[in-house]
């Protein structure tokens, strides 16, 4: 398995399938080399992950209720795999969010910093943010023009409640929370070009004016998430962890306004680092303009997008791993390839962690051992795979 010893350098041993990293990117690599071929390495890495953990319920406090007392098994078997990968920089999705961030501290707190007898070692998130979500607010204005406007179907982003499916970043280094951005309430009619969903049979928008002056891009949120990398981990260097879960590109109609929808809440992204002077990107408070060229950071989440199968508009994912801004990397299990999923029969590349292409990148890795291993058989928790990336850090 993949250890830490106390002075942050990473060793490379045994782990069920070995975790390989394809390249596509010019690093400072042979451009023959692969990461599974390169040497184990010797420097202080940063590990940065992401994982979808389906830490959902039916209703309100239901998923708080059921992880109080530290015993429920499938936030176990999350912790145990979270344990034995020991990211840095972890963003979850799929995890209530609540004010106080009952939810998230609890896993933290009962889960993951928890003495337990399992061979894996507590592992410290001292610094937490449960991110507001879309996910079940109710909008003022009836969305699926059926004369009412009620959950889940008239909510900003699909959900039974407020705060279901929303996103958690949890991180060893201080996040930076006076300086992050959040797009929560960007309209999606302010994207230029914006697919605005449209019905095949009659031709017109699918959206009434009003209701798409008013719709917005995200469907949970859009997160700029400074992390302060300290000296003492190789900085001090800041690391903008760019967070998003696009809405699933299925469960619409002939009108596809969820698949318009995924394929331009991933294109923000490509916008936010590619874009110069992206002025039409304005964030919650008023801040206009994306990243600028020299920052480092890396893209996370559950895209809800394979750019070679699937029910998505592959454009928007293909276009941002073809932005000159980032390095186009395929982490790997030995097992299963890229595949970072498995919806029913189907495996698939949904979850993504992009660096920037000024970050050194020493290696990455998808977690999908065999179903007998011993953390094989903590997959069954979340239908989801963790993918995470190494990279040197250098100071700023």
């Amino acid at each position: 398995m993949l250890n830490r010893d106390a002075t942050n350098h990473r060793t490379l041993m045994t782990f069920g399938p070995a975790m390989r990293c394809v390249a596509f990117a010019l690093l400072m690599i042979s451009p023959a080399m692969t990461f599974a071929d390169s040497p184990e390495p010797s420097v202080k890495t940063i590990r940065i992950a992401s994982m979808n953990v389906s830490l959902y319920g039916d209703s309100a406090g239901q998923v708080a209720a059921k992880l109080g007392g530290g015993a429920d098994a499938q936030a176990i078997k999350l912790s145990r795999i979270i344990r034995t990968i020991r990211p840095d920089v972890l963003l979850l999705c799929e995890i209530d969010h609540e004010p106080d961030a009952t939810t998230v501290n609890q896993f933290a707190d009962l889960y993951l910093n928890a003495d337990r007898s399992d061979v894996t070692e507590p592992i410290d998130y001292p610094y937490r943010w449960s991110i507001p979500t879309n996910t079940g607010l109710l909008a003022d204005v009836d969305l699926d023009d059926d004369g009412r406007t009620v959950l889940p179907t008239d909510a900003w982003g699909f959900g039974r409640y407020p705060g279901q499916y929303a996103m958690a970043v949890l991180s060893r280094f201080p996040i930076d929370r006076d300086n992050a951005r959040t797009f929560q309430k960007y309209r999606w009619s302010n994207l230029p070009d914006a697919l605005r969903p449209t019905d095949p049979d009659t031709g017109k928008p699918f959206y009434s004016d009003a209701v798409w002056q008013r719709l917005r891009l995200s469907s949970k949120n859009h997160v700029d998430v400074p992390i302060e990398i300290p000296e003492s981990a190789g900085g001090p260097r800041t690391l903008h962890f760019l967070v998003s879960h696009p809405t699933p590109p299925v469960f619409d109609g002939p009108e596809d306004r969820n698949g318009c929808r995924n394929h331009d809440e991933i294109r923000f992204w490509r916008d936010y680092v590619c874009t110069p002077n992206a002025e039409f990107l304005v964030d919650d408070n008023g801040i206009s303009g994306g990243l600028g060229d020299d920052q480092w950071f890396a893209i996370a989440g559950d895209l809800n997008s394979d750019p070679l199968a699937g029910d998505s508009r592959q454009a928007g994912i293909k276009d941002l791993l073809a932005c000159p801004q980032v390095q186009n990397v395929a982490p790997e299990s030995e097992a299963h390839g890229v595949a970072t999923a498995l919806f029913g029969s189907r495996r698939v590349r949904v979850d993504y962690v992009i660096p920037s292409v000024n970050m050194p990148l020493v290696d990455c890795g998808v977690v999908w051992p065999e179903p007998s291993t011993s953390l094989g058989r903590c997959l069954d928790a979340t239908d989801h795979r963790m993918v995470w990336i190494d990279i040197k850090p250098t100071p700023q």
